[in-house]
């Protein structure tokens, strides 16, 4: 599939800014097709791994997003940075990035704790409540990724 480039080329930020607003940001709206066809956003938390360019998520194992997600794994995913306001300027002006990709189901328990510890830790420092964590909720943890085939992002002023 080929993806629409932005109207607004000038607004456009580069794909390294926009990783790192990816690495950065602990939360976004990811977007499915749920039931009877209508999209179904909902905000997540989310780990950005560098090394496969993979977002990860958790859940519980049942829901309206787990059986969204099984029935069409196609997805967006929208994170916006804090922004920033210009000295004497009352707009905001905020940098945004849509991945748009394939959900991909992580089974591999191996995978699923080490991914939740690297996601944990983007909140939290506190090895001893990551380890309880993990071994009271790891082995009923649902995790997917969303492995992307297009990423843009953009400087959008409130203005």
């Amino acid at each position: 599939m080929e993806f629409r480039e932005l109207v607004r080329i000038n607004r456009k930020i580069p794909e390294e800014e926009c990783r790192r607003i990816l690495k950065e940001e602990l939360r976004g709206v990811l977007s499915l097709i749920g039931d009877g066809g209508y999209p179904y956003g909902m905000p997540l938390n989310h780990y950005y791994n560098e090394e496969d360019g993979k977002l990860y998520f958790h859940s519980g194992m049942k829901g309206h997003k787990i059986d969204a997600l099984k029935q069409n794994p196609k997805a967006s995913y929208c994170v916006m940075d804090k922004g920033y306001r210009n000295e004497g300027e009352w707009a905001l002006n905020i940098k945004s990035v849509i991945v748009f990709g394939q959900i991909e189901i992580i089974e591999d328990k191996e995978v699923i704790y080490d991914i939740s510890r690297r996601l944990s830790y983007k909140f939290t420092n506190d090895e001893e409540y990551i380890e309880k964590e993990i071994k009271q909720s790891g082995p009923g943890t649902f995790m997917f990724a969303l492995v992307p085939e297009h990423i843009s992002g953009k400087l959008v002023n409130e203005a």
